[in-house]
Formats: structure tokens, C-alpha cells, sequence
């Protein structure tokens, strides 16, 4: 991917070498294996499982054992990986912006906070396990870039493109937000609404998010021809890699359909598929399709 083409964004904080982002806890971290564990543990015993994280935390700080700030020097600003997310964050700026304006709207960059370890945001204190993750509360993407780390050793999901399609579906879901989606979905929560399943809204919802990941990656393609021999490859592997009934399968052994908060693999890479090849964000309405 040649990434280098892109506008860099003004919008991405980097906090990785700050206190309030670089705690470590006395017992180290989780690693994505662990947190895969933990979501399915939640999931089927009915738990949020950012709510099992948020205690592994708080326990982890009361437990006695050290709680110790890193003392590294922060990260250069102009340090490559830092570079790459502020390019990819201000394409998705770029395309968003073209799209929202189309219909007569007015799109809100999101903010992106690069955090190492751990990070308190809107949604509550994060360890990095839960990898990267968007709060509709500060409209923040909140990323610990560890997490491209894993995805390329444990789930063989490597390469920039994979890393920005990541980025994307975080981004998408700032997009949800501006349009309401996730709003409604959170309604449906306080109702007490079950939101799991094959069929169920967090799926929907993030599904569409994949979508809209796709309808960017069409627009930043138009924009840049910056895709390479493989990058497309890259993108459907990650979304391939982190469908629920992998993921679960890794973590017990067997898949769980009616705990899906995310969905397959299949159709993880089947939505991404529908947004990059139409380009258009009303292909993306999986919350009124049939077939997910």
C-alpha cells in the first residue's frame, strides 16, 4: 500500500508515551489470544466482556501488586507507524467528508488517541486487550498499535492494508454515530433487548461498519491508486481472521452462533466486499438486509 500518498491528519493524539496512557498493570497484559478467551466466556455466560475487562483492571490495580507508569520517551511525532495512521485516519476525513457533504450533511472528524498499555476514554478505562475500539461517547478511535503486532503473528493477518482496514472499521463506527445507528442500538440495550446472535444488532452493526470500511477503502483507491499487488488480500484476511466463529473456535474449540456479536468470517469479508466494490454507503444497510 502506498500510504505515503495520503493527506496526514491533524486529528490523531499520541499519548503511547504519556502517563495517563502507558500504565502497566502488576500482572502484565492480556494478549488478543486472551482477550478472544474472555469475549466468549462473556458472551455465553451472558457478561458484557468489556465490563469482565474493565474488572481484570480495576482488580489489578487494587490487588497490591505494582502499578508502574513506563518511563519511555515519548515516540517521535514524525515515527513512521504514527505517519501511516495519521495518513489512512485523514483519507477516511477526505472520503467521509465528500460523502456527507453529497447528502447535504456535515461530517465530524473523529479524534484518534494511539495509546500503549492502557487508556481511560469516555467508554471507561481499556487495557489494550480489547484492541482498537471506538466510544461513541468522545467520539474517539482509541488504538494501542501492539495490536498490528498480534494480528500478524497470531492470525497471520499481516500487512498495512489489513492494519487500515482496521482503522476504517473504527472510523465506521464515528460514521454510525453521526447517522444514529449506534444511538438505536443502544436504545435497544436499555430496553434490556438481547443483542447477540448470528442475527442479532451488534452483528448488524458491525457488519455495517465492515461496509463502511470498504466503501472508504473504494474512495481512497479512486483517490490515490495507492493499492498494490496483495493489499486487497490483506484486508479480507484480517476480516477473515477476527469473525466470531474463528475466533471462538481458536478460544474452546467449537462456535457459538446465538453468542455472535460481530459475526463470521464469511460475512465479515462478504460486507467489506460489498462496500469496496460499490463505493456506495446505502449498499451498507445491514440492518435491513435478510441474508447477513
Amino acid at each position: 500500500m502506498r500510504w505515503e500518498r495520503g493527506r496526514r491528519s491533524d486529528n490523531v493524539i499520541d499519548e503511547r508515551g504519556s502517563s495517563g496512557g502507558g500504565r502497566r498493570m502488576g500482572g502484565g497484559k492480556l494478549t488478543l489470544g486472551g482477550v478472544a478467551i474472555i469475549v466468549v466466556i462473556g458472551l455465553i455466560s451472558g457478561q458484557d466482556p468489556m465490563q469482565i475487562l474493565g474488572q481484570i483492571a480495576g482488580q489489578a490495580m487494587q490487588s497490591g501488586g505494582p502499578v508502574s507508569v513506563q518511563d519511555s520517551a515519548p515516540p517521535a511525532a514524525n515515527d513512521e507507524q504514527s505517519q501511516f495512521v495519521r495518513a489512512v485516519l485523514g483519507d477516511t476525513e477526505d472520503t467521509w467528508r465528500e460523502i456527507f457533504q453529497q447528502a447535504n450533511q456535515q461530517y465530524r472528524d473523529p479524534k484518534l488517541i494511539l495509546f500503549r498499555d492502557g487508556v481511560n476514554s469516555a467508554c471507561g478505562f481499556a487495557n489494550s486487550a480489547v484492541g482498537p475500539f471506538y466510544c461513541p461517547g468522545d467520539q474517539r478511535v482509541y488504538i494501542d498499535l501492539s495490536f498490528f503486532r498480534e494480528l500478524e503473528q497470531r492470525f497471520g493477518a499481516a500487512g498495512d492494508f489489513a492494519q487500515a482496514y482496521v482503522i476504517a472499521h473504527e472510523v465506521g463506527h464515528h460514521v454510525q454515530t453521526l447517522l444514529g445507528v449506534s444511538a438505536k442500538v443502544n436504545a435497544a440495550r436499555q430496553r434490556g433487548e438481547k443483542l447477540e446472535g448470528a442475527n442479532g444488532l451488534l452483528v448488524r452493526q458491525e457488519l455495517q461498519a465492515d461496509c463502511l470500511a470498504g466503501v472508504w477503502a473504494h474512495h481512497g483507491q479512486r483517490r490515490h491508486d495507492w493499492l498494490e499487488a496483495g493489499d486487497l488480500e490483506e484486508a479480507l484476511n484480517a476480516a477473515n481472521a477476527i469473525g466470531d466463529d474463528r475466533l471462538q473456535k481458536q478460544a474452546r474449540g467449537q462456535v457459538v452462533p446465538d453468542s455472535f456479536t460481530h459475526g463470521s468470517s464469511e460475512q465479515r469479508v462478504r460486507w467489506f466486499k460489498t462496500g469496496f466494490e460499490s463505493g456506495n454507503p446505502n449498499q451498507c444497510d445491514t440492518f435491513k438486509a435478510t441474508r447477513l
